[in-house]
């Protein structure tokens, strides 16, 4: 009991706050006034994310000490956690993952674990990343504290990685060719279905290891998702079926078509080459949810992005460029910096107004194809491209995606730094800092590079004249613009 006479809720520890699911239960549990502690491998990217009351503490589901200390006076704890967006290796460190969590878990006295994991039947065959998400389920199973694992399919919600893939095939495809993958069976669930389940395990008795299997009423393919996505937005689309295309193949036609980069593409293909449906239906019997089915979740899915922007998307989770590179021993050279200042006869705010609507349907200000080019060069690469755009065409925070960039920091009206997530041979950033006083603003724009060895200097001298063009034609633009707009005003 409280001081007031109310009920204490229970604190809840939540790993993957920064992805598509977590994001969005966070809300969820703090709408609902749940004491949360949140862990985070960047702090300082969640915090402006999360309620008052909500804390965020630094520590790594791979670091012992960290979990403890995290786990301290919890009584449940969601891990939500997943290496899909890393290039190789993700079955070892998701294990590795998991067997620290359990034995953390197992020390601290915490109740319970509520893990999301992936539905498919290893009897039809399990891509690697389902097989390894079934395997973290058995491995926190194994840590003697009651587990709540449920397994979906294909998750559709505005944001998410598979509806995302819809939507982008549909809008810029009249005609379709598709592989195989497109016409196996799955049982799709909407996000907020998802939620509900995830949010009711904090009450449902637990004890052992118990799997529940999730989906919706509709056992359908992508093709019939595509199909109807297309009902729903008066499209006419033609599909044309052939089985020559391999899942490398299609990740790769996905990272040229969609938002998807071809590692993540993959992951997702491979996950989808075999049926994915519910054969366990003890779910409903346990859960008074009742799942919708597709047409209403695709129809939710497109009222929610109407608004033109999400409250979690896949792209903008931590995780999703791939696990941050192991810089560790990397002899760096002399960090390298073009920087460059401009005078604009504007107030600071207005100076920085076109700075915060940067990237995604605003552009670059300058260049803006060859800003295209290197995005189709990073995805060859293996990169993230420059299509996953930004979460809002105006509002920015700490931690969010900007096309290839991610926020590492942001004053409004002051300071905006981007951390490069493309493909290079060492580290960058890009940033601008407004300052000015009596009707007159300074814009300085600065590039920073840290070249790993040989190899990032010549890359750096290589791409020099680019970039000198690029930056100086960016800056132009930018003031350009903050003219027009102190002149509308």
């Amino acid at each position: 009991m409280g001081s007031n006479g109310t009920i204490m809720k229970p604190l809840i520890l939540m790993t993957g706050a920064t992805g598509y699911v977590g994001g969005r239960l966070l809300k969820r549990l703090e709408a609902e006034g749940y004491p949360v502690r949140c862990l985070a491998r960047r702090p300082e990217f969640l915090r402006p994310r999360v309620g008052p009351q909500t804390q965020v503490v630094a520590g790594d589901v791979l670091d012992a000490e960290s979990l403890l200390r995290a786990m301290d006076g919890a009584a449940a704890a969601y891990y939500l956690v997943h290496s899909m967006g890393a290039a190789r290796g993700f079955e070892e460190t998701d294990r590795a993952a998991a067997e620290r969590f359990g034995a953390a878990v197992a020390a601290s006295g915490l109740g319970r674990i509520i893990y999301l994991g992936g539905l498919g039947d290893a009897g039809g065959g399990l891509s690697a990343h389902l097989r390894s998400r079934q395997e973290v389920g058995a491995i926190l199973g194994r840590s003697g504290v009651p587990v709540i694992e449920f397994r979906a399919s294909i998750v559709i919600g505005s944001g998410s990685l598979s509806f995302e893939m819809i939507r982008a095939l549909v809008e810029r495809l009249p005609v379709m060719i598709t592989p195989r993958w497109v016409s196996v069976q799955a049982q799709p669930i909407a996000i907020g279905d998802v939620l509900e389940y995830l949010r009711a395990a904090l009450d449902v008795p637990a004890a052992g290891h118990t799997i529940y299997e999730i989906g919706g009423p509709d056992r359908v393919s992508y093709g019939e998702l595509m199909r109807e996505y297309a009902r729903r937005r008066g499209l006419r689309r033609i599909m044309i079926p052939v089985p020559v295309l391999t899942p490398r193949l299609s990740s790769l036609w996905l990272g040229l078509v969609t938002p998807l980069y071809a590692r993540v593409g993959r992951k997702l293909i491979d996950s989808i080459r075999h049926p994915t449906l519910v054969r366990d239906d003890a779910a409903l019997r346990v859960f008074a949810v009742r799942p919708v089915g597709v047409r209403q979740a695709i129809a939710d899915a497109l009222r929610e992005e109407e608004r033109e922007y999400f409250a979690t998307r896949w792209s903008d989770a931590l995780s999703a460029a791939g696990p941050a590179r192991p810089w560790g021993g990397t002899r760096f050279g002399n960090r390298l910096v073009d920087s460059r200042t401009v005078r604009v006869p504007v107030e600071p705010a207005a100076a920085f107004a076109p700075i915060q609507r940067i990237g995604g349907s605003s552009g670059w200000y300058y260049g803006n194809w060859l800003w295209k080019l290197r995005g189709w060069i990073d995805l060859l690469a293996g990169g993230v491209g420059m299509r996953r755009g930004r979460r809002d065409p105006v509002a920015l925070r700490r931690g969010d995606v900007l096309d290839c960039w991610r926020v590492e920091d942001f004053e409004e009206g002051h300071v905006l730094r981007l951390a490069a997530e493309m493909r290079l041979p060492g580290r960058a950033w890009l940033e601008f800092e407004v300052t000015g006083e009596n009707g007159a603003s300074i814009i300085r724009q600065t590039a920073v590079f840290d070249p790993a060895g040989l190899t990032g200097l010549a890359y750096w001298y290589l791409v020099y004249p680019v970039h000198k063009l690029v930056f100086a034609g960016m800056l132009r633009g930018i003031a350009r613009a903050a003219h027009r707009r102190e002149a509308e005003r």
